[in-house]
């Protein structure tokens, strides 16, 4: 595996322990709360996280819009001990998928369902992307809205 795709499973590693940090703050309870009432709940959003690895590389892979429909059906995660067993069962899959890349692979374009082409290497980089970004939001939604600071270093 290359130094780029190792440096950035490193930073999609931060994100998932630093999100399982911030879970284990929580309680089941918490999983209710939607701080927004046409948004995401705090469990919702901790549901699509845990499966964000998986995901991505299916919609990376090229998987269609009823694939990916029948991926999310398939899944049904609603406490914090299966969200925390997803998250991390989905990234070491994602890392077995870029260990098995060759530099030929990391430069191959696929395109989404929806239009988007990437270069499979820029999809991990958008793995990352968006991994922190709802970890961003999810640590706002505890701070602001129920001023639960969780106390979890975001950055190494």
């Amino acid at each position: 595996m290359n130094v780029y795709c190792r440096s950035t499973l490193h930073q999609i590693e931060v994100a998932v322990e630093s999100i399982i940090d911030i879970m284990a703050g929580l309680k089941e309870e918490d999983l209710n709360m939607r701080p927004t009432p046409s948004k995401h709940s705090i469990g919702e959003l901790l549901s699509h996280i845990s499966l964000i690895c998986m995901a991505d590389d299916l919609i990376a892979g090229e998987a269609s819009r009823e694939e990916m429909d029948s991926f999310y059906r398939s899944k049904s995660i609603h406490s914090l001990d299966d969200m925390r067993v997803e998250l991390r069962q989905n990234f070491h899959y994602l890392k077995k998928q870029v260990a098995a890349w060759s530099e030929d692979m990391l430069v191959e374009e696929t395109t989404a369902y929806w239009g988007l082409t990437y270069t499979r290497f820029e999809w991990l980089v958008e793995v990352a992307a968006h991994l922190y970004h709802h970890r961003g939001q999810l640590h706002s939604m505890l701070v602001h809205c129920y001023d639960k600071d969780p106390g979890v270093p975001m950055f190494e």
